[in-house]
């Protein structure tokens, strides 16, 4: 019977023993990025405020709004054109969140970007658990409004499909970051 040296009996230890502490730096080094996410870069003091505008207050909405959202498309509809195309920054006035924590909450858009996370520089705070720090930002790029997924843990959508690249954003499409969902409106 072949039995092995001791020599090989050590150099296998040795490796499993090497393999165990690699998994556990894998395992830390997971846990880490999770816990804390994706290390923040300071911007330039000047850039600072004028790329992050902050929103504070929803603008509440309409006192003459519909309470269902059947009957919002439908006064949609009639009062401005269809609610469907592109979303720019001449069609798009408001963003809405649709449902989460803030549902009913309106949002005035501008021409400055606007991000979403946990964080408080964010523009819009949002308190989920499956919303990351920075996690997506709104922006306006050759007149078109765009969504961006900023390296979120749990990713962010847009009309279901998840967004890895800035997408452009049609009115009425759903964006949906954690647990909260989004639409672009007039």
């Amino acid at each position: 019977m072949n039995t092995p040296s001791e020599l090989t009996l050590v150099a296998l230890q040795f490796g499993f023993l090497l393999l165990l502490w690699v998994f556990i730096f894998v395992i830390v080094y997971a846990l880490r990025s999770d816990l804390f996410g994706q290390r923040v870069r300071k911007l330039q003091p000047a850039d600072a405020a004028a790329k992050s505008p902050r929103i504070d207050t929803p603008v509440p909405a309409a006192a003459g709004a519909a309470s269902s959202p059947v009957a919002a498309a439908s006064t949609g509809g009639s009062a401005g054109g269809s609610n469907v195309g592109p979303a720019t920054n001449e069609t798009a006035r408001v963003l809405v969140i649709t449902s989460g924590a803030k549902a009913g909450s309106e949002f005035p858009l501008g021409t400055d970007e606007i991000t979403i996370g946990r964080s408080s520089d964010s523009a819009i705070i949002i308190r989920d658990d499956y919303t990351s720090t920075h996690h997506a930002r709104l922006m306006l790029w050759n007149g078109r409004w765009m969504i961006q997924d900023l390296d979120s843990t749990n990713g962010t959508t847009l009309s279901g499909s998840r967004v890895t690249v800035p997408t452009p954003i049609d009115l009425g499409a759903t964006i949906k970051v954690g647990a909260t969902t989004f639409e672009l409106r007039r």
